[in-house]
């Protein structure tokens, strides 16, 4: 086997948008998740629910146009992919990639596609479209992305493990070890700027826009029930 030219160190994989793209969704859906039974905090719930909508959208086109391991034709593969490097994973050394590994693209693509679900039904209830049949459905997909979070993240701990390298630190700095050309060139830092000041500004203009009343004990802070506040003034009108 021929010897590499220069030592293994520490490469740029994962570019600054898909890194706050992460760490925004997982904070948009641990928020929506443990509001999701307030009346008090539904602004936020629906507010968290809307940026996910933008999230995943920008997710699909950064997965069309992005850096190298950002491409979904980079690392989504066939179910026979999957099982392969599932199998090696009883190997001493398993099935090494530089971005997701197969299974874990798998998870992504499930997290994408039933986000979507979920925000859609959210819509879709909260606007009172569908009737019941959607609030049961938001329930239930969002139940089955919780699942399917956790399934990822015993992925990401078997994976760390086995590979002996941090998953999740390197979906913090952005690197992993390897060789100078399995890195990408640029971190696209402009590009998470804007996903910031994007989300900031939404965040701001529904605090703005904020019903003033709420229930007994929000103190008028912003943070009240929306559904609750159109509800009264329904019977406002009777």
């Amino acid at each position: 086997m021929s010897t590499p030219s220069t030592s293994p160190a520490k490469v740029l994989v994962w570019d600054t948008p898909v890194r706050v793209f992460h760490w925004l969704l997982v904070l948009c859906f641990a928020g929506a998740y443990l509001t999701s039974e307030s009346e008090r905090w539904r602004l936020v719930h629906v507010t968290l629910g809307y940026t996910m909508a933008g999230l995943i959208g920008f997710r699909v086109v950064w997965g069309l146009l992005g850096t190298r391991y950002a491409r979904f034709s980079q690392f989504v593969r066939g179910p026979s992919a999957v099982m392969r490097y599932v199998a090696t994973l009883k190997q001493s050394r398993p099935e090494h990639h530089m971005g997701h590994n197969p299974a874990g693209a798998l998870a992504i693509v499930a997290l994408l596609s039933v986000a979507a679900v979920v925000v859609a039904t959210g819509w879709g209830a909260f606007n009172d479209v569908g009737g019941e049949a959607f609030e049961e459905l938001h329930e239930i997909a969002a139940n089955l992305m919780l699942g399917i979070v956790g399934v990822h993240m015993a992925g990401v701990l078997i994976s760390s493990w086995k590979h002996r390298e941090n998953l999740i630190g390197a979906m913090v700095t952005g690197k992993k070890t390897g060789q100078p050309e399995d890195g990408i060139r640029s971190h696209w830092r402009s590009v998470a700027v804007l996903i910031l000041l994007a989300v900031a500004a939404f965040w701001w203009q529904q605090w703005q826009n904020a019903p003033t009343e709420g229930y007994p004990g929000s103190g008028g802070t912003g943070a009240v029930s929306m559904k609750g506040a159109k509800h009264d003034s329904d019977h406002d009108d009777d």
